[in-house]
Parts: C-alpha cells; sequence; structure tokens
C-alpha cells in the first residue's frame, strides 16, 4: 500500500501540481516543484503511520524517507535539466526527450522502491509477485492501483505524446479549404493584347481548441484500457474508425496524416498495453 501511495503522491505532484509554465522554466521553478513533493509526500507519510504502524516513529518512519525522496527527487531533476542543456535536444527530436522523461520517470520510481525498502521495510517481492505468482492485491491496494493506470493513461500518456510529437504547428491546426484566385491582366506593350493569368492558391487554417483535443484523447484511451481489460479487442477499431472518419478531409495532407497516425498509433499503444497491465493484476 505504501510503494503504491507514494507513487500516487509522486504523479499528483508532477502532473497536477505542476503546471506548464513550471516544466517550460523548471529551472526557475524547481524549488517549487519540490516543494509540491514536500507536502504530498509528507501527507502520505503521516497517514500511513498514524494509521497502519502501532510504533510510530518521527525520525525513522518520516523524516529520514521524505528527505531521502526529496533529495533524489531533486538531484535527478537538476542533472536532468543540466544534461539537456548540454546535449541540446531540439524541440522536433521528441524520441530523444521522451526516453529521457521515461528515464526520468523510472529513476523516480527506483527512488521510492528504494525508501520502501530500506526504511520500511517494504516486501518488493510480494510486489512482484502480483504478475508471476497471479497474487490477488488487497480492495484497497486494487483501487489505488486502479487510479494510478487512469492517471498513466489520461495525463501522464498525453504528455507523453505531447512530447514524442513535438512542435509542428501547421499540423495542430485544422484543415478548413483551398482557395484560388485568377488575376487577369492586359499588358499594353504587347501587340496582342494578350492576356496573363496568375493563379493563387491559399490554405486557410483555423486554430483548434486544444483543451477539447486532450479531452478527446482521454475518453479515447480510457475506452481503449476498458476494452482491453474486457477483452473486446474487436470494438477498439470502431474507436479509430471514428476518428479518421471525422478527420477525412485533413487526410489529404501528408504531413498531418502522419502527425494524426503518429498520434493515434501511440495513444492506442499505450491504452492497450496499461489495459492488460490492469487486467493482469486485478484478475
Amino acid at each position: 500500500m505504501l510503494i503504491l501511495s507514494l507513487i500516487f503522491a509522486h504523479l499528483v505532484a508532477d502532473f497536477y501540481l505542476q503546471t506548464d509554465e513550471m516544466v517550460i522554466e523548471k529551472r526557475k521553478n524547481i524549488k517549487k516543484h519540490i516543494l509540491h513533493h514536500v507536502i504530498v509526500n509528507t501527507i502520505v507519510f503521516t497517514g500511513f503511520e498514524l494509521f497502519d504502524h502501532k510504533q510510530f516513529h518521527l525520525v525513522i518512519h518520516i523524516i529520514f524517507p521524505l528527505a531521502f525522496i526529496v533529495l533524489s527527487h531533486y538531484i535527478i531533476d537538476f542533472l536532468k535539466i543540466k544534461l539537456l542543456d548540454t546535449i541540446k535536444i531540439h524541440q522536433e527530436e521528441g524520441l530523444k526527450r521522451l526516453s529521457f522523461f521515461i528515464l526520468d520517470q523510472c529513476l523516480h520510481l527506483v527512488t521510492i522502491i528504494l525508501v520502501g525498502r530500506l526504511f520500511l521495510g517494504t516486501d518488493i517481492d510480494g510486489t512482484v509477485g502480483i504478475f508471476l505468482d497471479g497474487q490477488k492485491l488487497s480492495p484497497i491496494n486494487a483501487v489505488l492501483f486502479t487510479i494510478i493506470i487512469v492517471i498513466l493513461t489520461t495525463s501522464v500518456s498525453g504528455h507523453m505524446i505531447r512530447i514524442l510529437l513535438g512542435s509542428m504547428p501547421n499540423q495542430l491546426l485544422s484543415f478548413e479549404g483551398k482557395y484560388s484566385f485568377k488575376n487577369n491582366r492586359q499588358e499594353e506593350h504587347f501587340i496582342n493584347k494578350s492576356g496573363i493569368t496568375e493563379e493563387y492558391h491559399y490554405t486557410i487554417f483555423s486554430k483548434q481548441d486544444l483543451s477539447r483535443g486532450k479531452l478527446i484523447g482521454y475518453i479515447e484511451r480510457l475506452l481503449v484500457l476498458v476494452l482491453t481489460f474486457y477483452h473486446a479487442y474487436p470494438a477498439i477499431g470502431f474507436i479509430v474508425a471514428a476518428k479518421s472518419i471525422a478527420r477525412f478531409k485533413q487526410m489529404d495532407d501528408r504531413d498531418w496524416a502522419e502527425y494524426f497516425l503518429l498520434g493515434t498509433l501511440t495513444s492506442m499503444f499505450i491504452g492497450i498495453t496499461l489495459g492488460i497491465i490492469l487486467r493482469e493484476a486485478l484478475t
């Protein structure tokens, strides 16, 4: 329960208490970000010790593990910022940036597991046994695990997809259409008075409502998660078909079509993978 609670606290601090502005200017906001982790982890440790342990020790069970998590989180984030500044990964190199993001989150997960093992005597083998030996989760652990999977399916995966796709302004716009204009002019110095025709092509775009797109992505991956959990794989095809029909006219633009396909396939992959993990843990 403790490990799951700490993972939940980490996700809340990283993806709900941290704004987009803080992510962009993380160097300036790193202390504020660390403060969020101090608050949520203090709540978790305090609640866990008050309700689960008969022998309560402030230093061993709260201060030491809290200091370990906060310090390790600061070191990981600081080193990541320095490394990214040194390598200078461009915004378009989505796969590299995504790799750093996944590595960063895995390191934070390792520190959480170490805290449970070193300071609180958490049985790591029992957690692994859920997947290897088919052990059942307790009701409260099942609820915590489900909430974590839902967060990974929505906010975390949404952030991963944005990193992978990178900044493609034209592809984030809704295609409206093309218009052609002809300008017939008579040149006086031509003896035959022949006309010159000039043709202009304009592509008109309207700004997409990004919040609406984010919500659609959340619902899409949650549906895939549920359908995977209940082995309803054929129904996932209807979701892809519905998205394709809604964007049918935009498929004429090859760049946009590739952007759409990459985002959809990544979203489906994440939803199916997390659905399988959830099913294996709960059934």
